[in-house]
């Protein structure tokens, strides 16, 4: 006999319940924010976990000594790398055969502290412990979504310097980039905020005389929280020297806008902007036309790639031919790619998930040299003669393949 249309099994009706249960939970969130705790619980243990082959720092001025304000065991890994993967003031004169000093890099982890608010000042203080306001130049550095910093970025603007630079950096997150930006992305916007806002805040309250520059950096999704780390209305009256962003993911605001308005002549790949004075962009082979203009009070550089797909994912290009594609196209984009509806948008997400294992120079992958020329740029540095730049790119690029 045909059993009732409205009528079930003990199995059916299990399913049907679990399924409105899962229905209701993803529109409420409630699954998303279980799978993020968990996932969150997993890196968080990750992330504690310390090799016996990283101690504590012994020198008073690193994060994590024993004269420091901060905990060894509380800055995470990649805080702990970051630490201890610094140039140091021996490996500068070696190369350089002058005078140097070392430099400085201050970290805070997740554990470090309870708030993105306890988090910064802790940074503030421990900055002002080593005297990290004393030095000619100070970088704001904010992590990508698992606390790293890549290495290829710093290390070439402390050499640069022979050591006479600061940096700073809080940790605002356990997860990879993507999965913190699509289920926590006001968690890095808040700690780039409250991190900005007390050492800006410091910055400002010193002569102008007796201040270092301070500028900005970021990657990948440390570029979009540190973009929104400040609001060009604040700070105005009295800004401060730029930022170096690069890598920027297709939700950067601030990129957004600059790309959509540039100047007709320039291409998506490589916008240049009005009349170059305040933003520039550069990617492996420099900017698109030569920078002879001066810059302006305030000096904002974009490294990127032609063929990073975390800098030009764009749903629209599932329905029309993106921007990027036009001619004349990148160095690194195949001149045979042709735009094909929905295929196009596909192969640049999964392009997306697998942009990071490209050889250096190519997809989200920056390059030591590029981050170098990058810096190059914003400081404007006249004391390298060009056989010791040689030094520096080789120096460099021996110390990636390590």
């Amino acid at each position: 006999m045909a059993r009732p249309l409205h009528t079930r099994t003990c199995g059916e009706a299990g399913g049907f319940h679990v399924r409105y249960f899962l229905a209701w939970s993803i529109g409420n969130g409630l699954l998303v924010r279980n799978v993020v705790r968990v996932l969150d619980s997993s890196y968080s243990e990750l992330d504690e976990f310390i090799p016996p082959d990283m101690p504590p720092p012994e020198e008073y001025q690193k994060t994590g000594s024993a004269e420091s304000l901060i905990a060894w065991d509380g800055i995470g890994a990649a805080g702990r790398r970051h630490i201890l993967s610094s140039p140091n003031q021996a490996d500068i004169e070696e190369l350089t055969a002058k005078p140097a000093m070392e430099p400085l890099r201050v970290y805070v982890g997740l554990n470090s502290a309870e708030t993105p608010e306890e988090r910064a000042n802790l940074a503030l203080e421990e900055l002002l412990r080593i005297g990290a306001f004393d030095r000619s130049l100070l970088v704001i550095a904010t992590p990508t979504g698992t606390g790293w910093i890549d290495p290829a970025a710093m290390a070439p603007v402390e050499m640069l310097q022979r050591g006479d630079i600061a940096s700073v950096s809080v940790q605002y997150s356990y997860l990879p980039s993507w999965l913190s930006l699509f289920t926590q992305p006001e968690y890095g916007h808040n700690t780039a905020r409250a991190v900005f806002d007390v050492v800006y805040g410091h910055w400002r309250s010193l002569p102008p005389d007796k201040r270092p520059k301070l500028f900005l950096f970021g990657l990948s999704l440390g570029t979009l929280n540190s973009e929104q780390s400040f609001d060009f209305h604040d700070i105005v009256g009295e800004p401060f020297d730029g930022a170096l962003w690069v890598g920027p993911p297709f939700a950067s605001p601030v990129w957004q806008d600059i790309t959509r308005n540039r100047n007709q002549d320039s291409p998506a790949w490589l916008p240049v902007f009005r009349d170059s004075s305040l933003f520039r962009f550069r990617n492996q082979n420099g900017p698109f036309k030569p920078e002879n203009d001066a810059w302006g009070p305030m000096r904002f550089a974009y490294l990127q790639y032609g063929s990073d797909p975390i800098v030009f994912l764009d749903t629209k290009s599932a329905w029309r031919s993106p921007a990027w594609l036009n001619k004349p196209r990148a160095p690194d984009v195949a001149p045979e790619l042709r735009w094909i509806p929905v295929i196009t948008f596909l192969k640049t997400a999964y392009d997306a998930m697998t942009a990071t294992t490209t050889p250096a120079g190519t997809g989200h992958v920056y390059d030591a040299e590029h981050y170098l020329a990058a810096w190059q740029s914003l400081l404007e540095t006249q004391d390298w003669s060009e056989e010791d730049m040689q030094k520096l790119r080789a120096w460099l690029k021996d110390r990636e393949e390590e």
